[in-house]
């Protein structure tokens, strides 16, 4: 029962010593994991029913660009399902054949969600550049008003994942699509009432193309992000060499090699770790100790440590 009670106190310190400065890495594990199912469900709901409406009014007034509008906002529509395609999936126990679950199901959803945001990017420059040749005749006040209810849903639905973003790329990914759109549906907006003030029919082009840049700035960082994490990289928010020093501070290591940290979901690292203890195999104390240590510090729930006593060095170190 020590071995407990030291180990207990052990986390308690942790907690204490390092204050405020490692208290980022647990973020992502406040959310229960079905947290955003509701967020989801309205999402789609709403961005549904939008779309529905917005392809109406484009085909009564003739307006391309709400049309176009439409079709991208149906975009996100699957971005939203991919998304939670990808949450559901990663809560599915571990079978003999995923023993992690489908956990990583979550890096994949937001490796498609930034692809297809780009996919939606090229679709939105190809249009635009078409308008500037030839700048339909559109009547600016009621596409911006379709659009303006544009700048609500999709700010509503981005606000529904935005405690979420920072812990979780899945949800950012379903986060930055929503924004993104919002942004898009401004945009729209503004340049309807520039057009409907000046008559200048290149402004509505002009301003998707500038909309694309930014966006494709976001989208940039969420794909080198999720590709990394598909690529097993040491997950953003953990420093391998304070990982590394924390291990081998512990008592009786004297070295550690083969020290691998990675991402089976968006929200969950793993660690392995040989560790060199030349005084010989210490008690389960020590390995509960570390786990404590590893998940206070680092946020690192799952960790399988190998302990080497032999002074031959046959694992190469």
């Amino acid at each position: 029962m020590s071995g407990l009670h030291h180990h207990h106190h052990h986390g308690h310190d942790h907690g204490h010593g390092h204050g405020a400065g490692h208290h980022g890495h647990h973020h992502g594990h406040v959310h229960a994991p079905g947290a955003f199912d509701r967020a989801f469900a309205i999402g789609i709901g709403l961005n549904l029913a939008y779309v529905v409406a917005e392809a109406g009014f484009g085909l009564w007034t003739g307006s391309v660009a709400l049309l176009a509008d439409a079709g991208h906002n149906l975009s996100d529509v699957l971005g939203l399902a991919v998304a939670w395609g990808g949450a559901s999936l990663a809560r599915r126990p571990a079978t003999k054949r995923f023993t992690y679950g489908l956990k990583g199901s979550t890096i994949l959803a937001a490796l498609l969600n930034a692809l297809l945001l780009l996919m939606a990017l090229g679709a939105i420059v190809l249009e635009a550049v078409q308008r500037i040749g030839a700048p339909p005749i559109v009547s600016g006040l009621t596409v911006s008003a379709v659009a303006g209810a544009g700048i609500l849903v999709n700010a509503f639905t981005a606000w529904l994942f935005a405690r979420g973003r920072h812990g979780d790329v899945n949800i950012r990914g379903a986060y930055l699509h929503m924004a993104a759109d919002a942004i898009v549906s401004a945009g729209v907006v503004l340049a309807g009432i520039a057009i409907w003030a000046t008559g200048i029919g290149w402004i509505d082009p002009v301003v998707s193309l500038v909309i694309a840049a930014l966006i494709f700035w976001q989208t940039w960082g969420l794909l080198k992000e999720t590709t990394a994490m598909a690529l097993a990289g040491v997950p953003r928010g953990i420093d391998y060499d304070e990982v590394s020093a924390a291990l081998q501070a512990l008592p009786g290591v004297e070295r550690l090699h083969d020290l691998h940290i990675w991402p089976m979901s968006t929200t969950e690292p793993v660690l392995t770790a040989h560790l060199l203890m030349p005084g010989g195999q210490p008690g389960d104390g020590f390995l509960a100790e570390a786990q404590a240590m590893l998940r206070e510090r680092f946020g690192i729930g799952h960790a399988t440590l190998q302990v080497e006593t032999g002074g031959d060095c046959a694992a190469g170190c």
